[in-house]
């Protein structure tokens, strides 16, 4: 996913471009409010699913880039700054952020937080529906009837493998972290529950015989690999 990072201090920036790469985030990085403006104009490039918006910018304040960002579109803003007063954070938020994040900040808290904001509907408009139905190649997902097929043939899962292939799916190409699977398919929190989740992976592999589907991201977790029609 294209992620757009707003931030004029450049080693802040590349510090924080290489831990939201290695979560798997294509980072884009703009030292101005103008070049983030440019950035996220309409082009032929994948657009940003979610845009880190510092404040203290050299050319404008972050406040006036986020209002003109929300004018734009209903990409998540995510405003990640020093300025910690409530009065600050009602304004941003009121201004459309989907969030305020005050520096400085765990780092981890800010990935999940991003996660957390690109799950949500986009705002500005009634919640999209998900589609009861989930098509990735060969491979059928019902959601409705909690059935997966491929090629027309029915895969008998169990309950979590069905949640889980059911939870990468929703997002192809999205790298998933442990700690957020966890969270979500299990209902509890990440201590003791690797083996588990590496156990479920590996079994979804085998019983889709498509080994691939489920790819592995070192250190970080899982993301679906759609397969070609």
């Amino acid at each position: 996913m294209r992620l757009l990072l707003v931030e004029d201090d450049d080693h802040v920036a590349a510090a924080l471009s290489a831990v939201l790469a290695r979560h798997g985030f294509d980072v884009v990085h703009a030292r101005s409010g103008e070049e983030a403006l440019q950035a996220l104009l309409p082009a032929e490039t994948p657009p940003f699913g979610v845009v880190l918006l510092d404040l203290g910018l050299p050319d404008q304040d972050g406040y006036e880039v986020c209002g003109k960002i929300r004018k734009r579109g209903s990409v998540p803003v995510i405003m990640v700054t020093a300025r910690a007063d409530v009065r600050s954070r009602i304004h941003g938020l009121n201004l459309g952020a989907d969030d305020y994040v005050v520096k400085p900040y765990d780092t981890g808290e800010l990935i999940a937080r991003i996660h957390a904001v690109i799950r949500r509907p986009a705002s500005g408009g009634p919640a999209t529906p998900v589609d009861s139905e989930l098509r990735l190649g060969p491979v059928r997902i019902e959601l409705p009837t909690r059935q997966v097929s491929v090629d027309g043939s029915v895969v008998q899962l169990t309950r979590k493998e069905f949640d889980l292939l059911a939870l990468l799916a929703q997002r192809p190409g999205v790298v998933f972290r442990r700690e957020q699977i966890i969270s979500e398919v299990w209902r509890t929190s990440w201590e003791g529950t690797g083996r588990t989740l590496e156990v479920h992976v590996a079994s979804l592999r085998s019983k889709l015989h498509m080994p691939a589907l489920i790819e592995t991201v070192r250190g970080v977790g899982y993301r679906l690999v759609a397969p070609a029609a």
